[in-house]
């Protein structure tokens, strides 16, 4: 049932961790949520009715990729972005902050905003926080995220409270220009590095604007989990309670349920999508490199009892000559189960946090990766031997 509103309701909690529902014109998002990434308006190596069939009710799509080609102005004379790649339940666009960080050769920031270059031809442009908005509603997304800056860690306080504060600045910026959309969304990002007290003050002068939502940003850039949860824990007091909060590019399978363990509704990352392409795949098992020759002649699927055909169906062995021959049906495949896999995390953590058994499921999930990594070891081990026996006959 949608609403021509947006709406969030928690529907059950346990401990920290919360099972709800975020609804709009274009439909509910049971949250916890993973978005797969629609960087390019594409899923990568997936059709668009396959990535819903998954269970996915959000995908997202990148400000900077899409402003840049092939433009934002075009995909709104072309309909707008859900109509563009043919998908019409909900979409969150990023603002482009972070690929202008991470991409772009050369960049200034400055009060006004972002002058860079190009990754693709060098070409300059110029991304404010109400140019960033302005592309945004081209493209007809649902959520939209502030332009903030997000800095690499580690970094000195200077630096990340030196941009945190400007992305405060930016947010209200934002904030004005995003104005009042029935049916839609405006988050802001709290920033602030790896310090408590910038983090807490980002989140709570972000609360005191309004917001629809909240998301953590500048995460999952190089420091470690313990980091990145003790930065939610420091958060998480200081955030609307009756708003959804949304964890930025996060991440691996056990980054994920452990920031749902601490309070956190939204997610999404390249990794599933990314790993996939190049011969990883994530399963109830733990996660396994398909290069490695002990698959060469291993006939189990990935999981026989994944209800994806890409993980119940194909052999390892099929899928080792797939990867290192290269083909475009590997990448499919690999792909296909890491995000069916990732769809079947978030219902599994949804069912327990409504169950009241979230600790419990997150054990058995943990032991399960666990003793695939046993296996799997075990596995490499008598693989080895068979192949120096093979090399003494």
């Amino acid at each position: 049932m949608t609403t021509e509103s947006f709406t969030f309701s928690v529907n059950k909690t346990d401990g920290a961790a919360r099972n709800g529902e975020i609804r709009m014109p274009r439909g509910v998002i049971r949250t916890p949520a993973f978005m797969p990434v629609g960087t390019a308006a594409t899923v990568k190596a997936m059709y668009p009715d396959q990535v819903k069939a998954l269970g996915a009710d959000v995908v997202l799509g990148n400000t900077y990729h899409l402003m840049l080609r092939p433009g934002a102005e075009r995909v709104a004379r072309l309909g707008g972005l859900h109509q563009f790649m043919n998908w019409p339940y909900p979409i969150l666009t990023d603002s482009g902050g972070f690929q202008v960080m991470s991409l772009s050769a050369l960049r200034k920031i400055d009060e006004t905003g972002v002058t860079f270059q190009s990754h693709i031809d060098g070409s300059t442009h110029v991304l404010t926080p109400e140019r960033s908005i302005e592309i945004q509603g081209l493209l007809g997304s649902d959520i939209q995220m502030q332009l903030d800056e997000c800095v690499k860690l580690p970094c000195s306080d200077e630096v990340a409270e030196k941009a945190m504060r400007l992305s405060l600045r930016w947010a209200e910026r934002c904030r004005v220009a995003f104005g009042e959309q029935p049916g839609k969304a405006m988050f802001g990002i709290v920033q602030g590095g790896a310090v408590e007290r910038l983090r807490i003050e980002s989140a709570r002068e972000l609360a005191a604007l309004g917001l629809k939502g909240y998301a953590i940003g500048g995460l999952a850039v190089g420091e470690p989990q313990d980091v990145m949860l003790r930065m939610i824990e420091t958060v998480e007091p200081h955030m609307p309670r009756e708003k959804p909060r949304y964890l930025m590019g996060v991440g691996t399978p056990d980054d994920i349920v452990e920031a749902v363990r601490r309070g956190v509704d939204m997610f999404d990352c390249v990794m599933p999508t990314r790993a996939g392409r190049h011969g990883q795949v994530f399963t109830r098992h733990g996660r396994m490199n398909l290069r490695n020759a002990r698959f060469a002649e291993d006939v189990r699927p990935l999981d026989p009892e994944s209800k994806c055909s890409a993980s119940n169906t194909y052999s390892r062995a099929y899928l080792h000559h797939l990867v290192r021959s290269n083909e475009i049906l590997g990448m499919m495949l690999l792909t296909w189960n890491n995000l069916a896999y990732y769809q079947e995390l978030m219902a599994g953590l949804r069912k327990a946090i409504a169950e009241g058994r979230l600790d419990d499921y997150i054990g058995e999930v943990k032991e399960g990766w666990a003793r695939g990594e046993r296996d799997s070891k075990a596995e490499i081990g008598q693989h080895a031997d068979n192949v120096a026996m093979g090399a003494e006959g």
